[in-house]
């Protein structure tokens, strides 16, 4: 008989007894709480045919799906997001260069850039002093004394300024004479009037039109230019033929800046087979005046 069975007195070997579990020297566990070894574990594993009693068997509808991992959900959906964000950078990132970048500007020469930034600085000049003359102007009239003498100098100066803008005086100063020739397609009045318009925003202060013969025409807020019958222009319900030469008075480098900007005035008469020739000059005269208006029922107050 082996030495794992002993005599129990009836024959038959009995069983060893299973061991207990030892200390770290072999002693039995010394926790007076310790489980009996005979007992199953709560912590043993389930058996692995059992599925939990939570999960769904193998064979019922959806269990597949639900057996799919969560990290491995999460990383689709972590994917679907940063593509989405992604797209959306995109899309702004496109809209602001789309809407903060001017076409034309981009593609225009680094001199004509430098003839717009000139063309500005001289009307910001022009505003400043403009507005340097206004405060000076008020504070002497504020001045007490000198007021009415001061009153009475702007009044007069006004006046004067009124009566070149009105054309009903004749003025002189530096200035630019400006030639358009050409077929009449490319002198028409659409633009003779873009070349006043322009001339204009870059400071002229009176201006006249003269035609082949001559014949003139003081240019002021109210004037119009329409294509004639036949050729030419009716001014003010006059007609001229070409070619043309505008008079005008103001800061000669400013108003040439005007008309030679990218696309403007020069740009569009050539395109069209014409030609525009402007002329500096230290003192230019604008002599034609404009009728004035007959006032029925207007009158000035004393």
């Amino acid at each position: 008989m082996s030495e794992e069975h002993r005599e129990t007195g009836t024959g038959w070997p009995q069983p060893a007894e299973p061991a207990r579990p030892t200390g770290p020297a072999g002693e039995p566990d010394p926790r007076p709480d310790a489980p009996d070894p005979d007992e199953l574990s709560p912590l043993a594993p389930a058996e692995p045919d059992a599925p939990p009693a939570d999960e769904p068997a193998a064979d019922e509808p959806g269990a597949a799906a639900e057996r799919v991992p969560l990290s491995r959900r999460l990383t689709s959906a972590g994917a679907m997001i940063a593509v989405l964000l992604a797209l959306l950078g995109f899309t702004l990132v496109v809209q602001l260069k789309t809407t903060s970048t001017d076409p034309t500007l981009a593609a225009t020469r680094e001199e004509d850039l430098v003839r717009i930034s000139s063309d500005l600085d001289s009307r910001e000049r022009r505003l400043r002093q403009d507005i340097a003359a206004l405060e000076e102007s008020q504070r002497q009239l504020r001045s007490g004394e000198q007021g009415r003498q001061a009153a009475l100098d702007e009044a007069t100066r006004r006046a004067d300024e009124l009566g070149i803008l009105a054309g009903t005086l004749p003025a002189v100063g530096p200035g630019l004479s400006v030639r358009f020739d050409g077929p009449d397609k490319a002198i028409s009045s659409a633009r003779i009037l873009d070349a006043v318009q322009e001339l204009r925003g870059a400071g002229a202060e009176a201006m006249q039109i003269a035609g082949a013969d001559g014949t003139a025409m003081r240019i002021i807020a109210s004037t119009y230019f329409v294509d004639a019958d036949g050729g030419g222009l009716v001014v003010d319900g006059r007609r001229l033929r070409g070619p043309y030469t505008i008079t005008v008075i103001g800061d000669p480098a400013t108003m040439r800046t005007a008309l030679n900007i990218p696309g403007g005035v020069v740009a569009s008469v050539q395109d069209a087979g014409g030609n525009v020739t402007p002329e500096e000059h230290e003192a230019v005269e604008v002599s034609q005046l404009h009728a004035p208006i007959k006032l029925d029922h207007a009158r000035p107050v004393s």
